[in-house]
């Protein structure tokens, strides 16, 4: 008999890279499995993608202020449960944040200054998830303004893992880890039958972790400042821009979101880290079966009262 084993492939897709794990005891069957998780990633990128005019994000947003653009019953239902958390969010969460003006924002070392408030402002003007018009009954998105723009960047991640251990599942595969650009979703358990065991990142040490988690069935997201960021005058600042400053945020370096749903944790990581430690984590207390650890600029470590580092 075969031995149970796991069996990996990594793929560059949605612009990141991917690790697909899977256990099995036939080699072939797994990578089989893999391929067809690849695939369902790769329609999941063709529908939500801002690169290409074709993709349905596009024509939302070719029409914005003009006209209502019916959707895919998938994109609909993934924008609506996108609204949920900017409402549950008061806005920290924003899929219209693709409206922001880009051209402030290049966390390079040619930026030296922040621009002024008035300015930063002005940047986020269309930024305004309840501008964003959906009729359930015709299945259509209005922009409610021309120049608005939706973008999944803060949520298209976690799904594509979610959609991609949904199919694993269902062909069989009872244990395995997608793990979208850090953003992952485990079920099952290891070969040896003990649960996945995961590293949290450690701000400091990119590669190596501050703590170690032993989950199944769970899925874990982490935002942080600290793989692009700006200095000025001796302050860091995150690419995470506050859709209502239009500045971006300081003090945190990083928030882990662990959730039972890849999407859930990948959408609530940044807006957690917009609203700030006592706010974020005071909203986190309040959901169910939600947990979150986040790190502030001084190496603190907070966390929500559901969960224990050791």
């Amino acid at each position: 008999m075969s031995q149970v084993e796991v069996h990996k492939q990594g793929h560059r897709l949605m612009g990141n890279y991917f690790e697909i794990s899977v256990v099995s005891d036939n080699a072939d069957y797994a990578n089989s499995c893999i391929d067809q998780a690849v695939e369902e990633i790769k329609r999941i990128e063709r529908l939500l993608t801002t690169f290409n005019d074709q993709s349905q994000t596009n024509q939302v947003n070719a029409m914005a202020g003009i006209a209502p653009v019916e959707v895919d019953a998938e994109m609909f239902d993934l924008i609506a449960r996108a609204q949920r958390i900017s409402a549950l969010t008061q806005g920290a969460f924003d899929i219209t944040y693709g409206s922001i003006d880009k051209s402030l924002w290049n966390f390079d070392t040619s930026m030296t200054a922040l621009p002024s408030k008035e300015i930063a402002l002005e940047s986020v003007r269309l930024i305004n998830y309840q501008h964003v018009i959906l009729n359930p009954d015709r299945r259509t998105v209005f922009l409610k303004e021309k120049g608005m723009r939706i973008g999944f960047g803060g949520i298209g991640k976690g799904y594509a893992a979610e959609k991609a251990k949904q199919l694993l599942k269902s062909l069989g595969i009872k244990s395995g880890i997608v793990n979208a650009a850090g953003d992952l979703t485990t079920w099952g358990n290891q070969p040896n039958g003990k649960p996945w065991t995961i590293g949290i990142a450690n701000p400091q040490a990119g590669e190596s972790p501050f703590s170690y988690l032993s989950i199944s069935d769970v899925a874990v997201a982490t935002s942080g400042n600290y793989e692009k960021y700006v200095m000025i005058d001796g302050k860091k600042y995150s690419h995470t821009i506050d859709p209502q400053t239009g500045l971006p945020v300081s003090g945190i370096q990083s928030v882990t979101i662990i959730s039972p749903n890849a999407e859930l944790s990948d959408a609530m990581a940044t807006p957690v880290m917009v609203m700030g430690i006592r706010v974020g984590l005071d909203l986190i207390n309040q959901m169910r079966q939600i947990a979150c650890i986040i790190i502030d600029d001084q190496n603190k470590i907070y966390t929500s009262r559901n969960i224990n580092i050791k």
